[in-house]
């Protein structure tokens, strides 16, 4: 699945960083917004829970406030919810929630984590382990895996 991201950062750049300062690998997963609205953080995952603070994933934000870049432990991405619309071969995601984006096969998402408005066929999937997994309704509710 050809998953299109929009990141606010090199993610390439923090990657190679993070990697090397930490001794272990870490992959770009996406950029959302997490607990704030309109606030779009991109996330990181590493293998390895970190030594000091025990999360696997964090994310990466700029801090209008502050002026700086700011890190975040961003395990609640595994909690979240995405719902993505293709445009041909390729699928998207609202960032966030006032994230509004059409396509020119006249397909639509809006919303961000706080909920999902599109049009035509959405397909919905949550993170795991680093990366997007599909939902499967079975019974009632939805299962990932």
């Amino acid at each position: 699945m050809n998953i299109q991201h929009e990141p606010t950062i090199n993610v390439e750049s923090v990657k190679e960083h993070y990697t090397k300062r930490d001794g272990c690998d870490v992959h770009y997963v996406c950029t959302t917004d997490l607990s704030a609205s309109d606030l779009p953080v991109n996330v990181f995952y590493r293998d390895t829970a970190h030594p000091e603070f025990g999360n696997k994933y964090f994310g990466l934000y700029w801090c209008e406030l502050r002026e700086k870049m700011m890190i975040v432990n961003a395990d609640i991405v595994e909690d979240l919810d995405f719902g993505l619309v293709t445009d041909g071969d390729e699928w998207h995601y609202s960032q966030s929630h006032h994230d509004y984006k059409t396509f020119a096969n006249g397909a639509m998402v809006d919303g961000g984590r706080s909920y999902t408005r599109a049009s035509g066929p959405v397909k919905y999937m949550k993170v795991r382990s680093g990366k997007f997994v599909k939902a499967v309704f079975i019974g009632n509710k939805y299962v990932y895996g």
